[in-house]
């Protein structure tokens, strides 16, 4: 797989919580990962861009699921370097193995 960030995050959106997969590491191993889970509100919201900005995070993907992930993005936006909103469909888990932590990693 090719390093395009050195610190990454994966964001999977719920109506109550964001699980969020926070990646790094040199492009020649494994990476490191740490997964966090926040809650919604403004607050918690605020908490996790704090998170990835001293973890240094340069990207951050999340899925375009309904509308719950519009409160994500408004703070998150210019808290991060590039912030990426996909189609669902392109970042999910392979079927049969779905859980919200391998949505965020990937």
């Amino acid at each position: 797989m090719r390093v395009h960030h050195n610190v990454c995050c994966g964001i999977d959106v719920h109506k109550k919580s964001v699980t969020a997969c926070l990646m790094w590491g040199p492009a020649d191993k494994e990476p490191e990962f740490e997964i966090r889970r926040f809650g919604t509100m403004t607050r918690e919201l605020q908490n996790l861009a704090e998170w990835l900005k001293q973890a240094g995070c340069e990207a951050a993907t999340m899925e375009s699921t309904g509308s719950y992930w519009r409160p994500v993005w408004n703070v998150l936006e210019g808290q991060i370097a590039k912030l990426i909103l996909a189609n669902a469909q392109h970042v999910r888990a392979l079927p049969g193995e779905k859980t919200d932590r391998k949505d965020g990693k990937r």
